[in-house]
């Protein structure tokens, strides 16, 4: 059960350093950081503003409902531009871009809220959520409890945590956190000790990002190889690099409810069709 005086955010060695070298999430999670060390609110306040708020909208249910029907669900994304590919579609109107997944069948929502490396905000999620029924993720760089609070009062209805990101300790006091407040997480990893962590702080969906930190290279035969060793209770959703029907059926069939596609469907000249062949042309079980 989630407690006040959760410790507060701190710097946390990721891959990169780890390695020897400086990944961009290393980077990025150091100014994450140092806002989150010059925050001065009240987390208590905060969580009471937090459980004040209306029930999510069915995040990972909603991605069950697609997997018992044989189908592969598709979060689908909303990416100005990253780090490593710069600008991705900087004029896409939020709105308009969740209406188009909506007809093209996507199961859920990803935002991202991140202003300064990815070009996102909380405007772009909530523009996005009000324009369509589906549930939305707030896909941002979680450092601290004021995150999780933010993200439910913002309208998400999911958060998320990057196993990389945080110390074990920290990923189950802010998974607990969510719990608490009402919001549900996915847990991203790369390789099997992070899922063991993932699991240890009572993840329910795991995302495997194909791509790795370093290289920036994505690992399709990592995605395959992690789906074997995701207990089947926990949803199974993989991450970065789904760039056709091919590789979605390919993920289907190596045990995944669902894919999260960013860069290939807002890059897209018509997202709607692109969603549908990730989701019709995938192996039917």
């Amino acid at each position: 059960m989630f407690r006040l005086g959760v410790s507060p955010a701190r710097p946390v060695p990721t891959r990169g350093y780890r390695w020897g070298m400086a990944t961009y999430l290393d980077r990025i999670l150091e100014r994450h950081r140092e806002v989150a060390a010059a925050e001065t609110r009240s987390v208590a306040d905060l969580v009471d503003q937090a459980r004040q708020m209306p029930p999510v909208r069915p995040f990972a249910g909603s991605l069950r409902r697609a997997a018992a029907e044989g189908e592969l669900a598709v979060i689908s994304e909303i990416k100005r531009r990253s780090p490593s590919k710069g600008a991705l579609n900087l004029e896409l109107d939020p709105a308009v871009m969740a209406q188009r997944y909506a007809a093209g069948g996507a199961a859920a929502m990803s935002v991202l809220t991140d202003v300064e490396f990815f070009g996102g905000s909380v405007a772009d999620l909530q523009a996005a959520r009000a324009a369509v029924d589906l549930p939305v993720l707030r896909k941002d760089f979680t450092v601290g409890p004021l995150d999780v609070c933010d993200a439910r009062l913002m309208g998400a209805d999911c958060v998320l945590l990057i196993a990389a990101a945080l110390a074990p300790a920290e990923l189950i006091e802010l998974h607990e956190l969510a719990d608490a407040i009402g919001i549900e997480v996915l847990v991203e990893i790369h390789d099997e000790p992070e899922l063991e962590t993932a699991l240890a702080a009572g993840a329910r969906m795991v995302g495997v990002n194909q791509r790795d930190l370093v290289t920036f290279q994505v690992d399709h035969e990592r995605a395959v190889r992690m789906a074997g060793a995701i207990p089947a209770d926990v949803v199974r959703i993989a991450e970065s690099g789904v760039r056709d029907a091919a590789d979605a059926r390919n993920l289907q069939a190596a045990g995944y409810h669902a894919v999260l596609v960013g860069e290939t469907l807002v890059t897209a000249d018509d997202p709607a069709r692109l969603l549908g062949e990730l989701r019709g042309e995938t192996v039917r079980r």
